[in-house]
């Protein structure tokens, strides 16, 4: 069976894949989640395809193709860098970002507004977390709002600090991979816009966009549906 490389969004980790891990090995899949470097202030999208590709290789031999890289939110920018470095089989962008070859993806977003609508700006009564990051309040409203309360805090307890390389950088591939795409858009994401989301995948990814109701949050608001989609991919 497949193996799936999934990689965790912006603030994450690999445990957000928690629920998802078990349904795809209960369909018979092979699963990695690693954690991208964010201690790492200067790792860019380049330095998160390398961290995928050796948890990869940890996994399958380097020519094994029957892989499939899952890519979550601000993990979308590193998707293709995988394919255009290493042998898969599908490309997944999961209420994801699709960065563009040869540009810095900040450039991008200038003339996109609609495709990060998150909403972060600190309020008075924020709660913060000890670690720094993403506030109690845009992360119950902006990632998690279709979990139940205790599910949503355990979850951004468990947020990271990032850099914003990946946003300033050029992107480190000038064509776009000759792989297989598939794009998982949710219709009531509150941080990638879905508007965005369809245009980008016909546009862009020359198809239609699978769609589900929902949050930014899938993994844990409905993991099995989603291990069913990516499993029936």
């Amino acid at each position: 069976m497949s193996l799936f490389a999934l990689i965790h969004g912006g603030a994450h980790g690999g445990w957000c894949w928690e629920l998802v891990t078990p349904e795809l090995s209960r369909r018979g899949h092979r699963v990695v989640a690693p954690d991208l470097p964010f201690e790492q202030e200067d790792a860019g999208a380049a330095e998160w395809a390398r961290t995928v590709i050796a948890a990869i290789d940890s996994a399958v031999s380097p020519d094994d193709d029957d892989v499939v890289v899952v890519g979550h939110s601000l993990a979308g920018l590193a998707v293709p860098v995988v394919a255009s470095w290493r042998p898969i089989r599908r490309m997944v962008y999961l209420a994801a970002q699709v960065p563009v070859p040869g540009e810095r993806y900040v450039d991008y977003l200038a003339t996109q507004p609609d495709a990060v609508i998150f909403d972060g700006t600190p309020r008075p009564d924020d709660e913060l977390p000890s670690a720094g990051g993403v506030s109690w309040r845009a992360a119950r409203e902006g990632f998690y709002q279709d979990l139940d309360e205790g599910a949503a805090r355990r979850a951004w307890e468990r947020l990271r600090p990032q850099g914003m390389t990946v946003f300033t950088e050029v992107c480190p591939i000038e064509t776009w991979p000759d792989t297989p795409s598939t794009y998982i858009l949710m219709r009531d994401d509150r941080a990638v816009g879905p508007d965005w989301s369809r245009r980008v995948t016909r546009e862009r990814l020359g198809s239609e966009p699978i769609e589900l109701d929902g949050g930014h949050s899938p993994f844990y608001a409905q993991p099995a549906r989603l291990a069913e989609i990516l499993a029936d991919l």
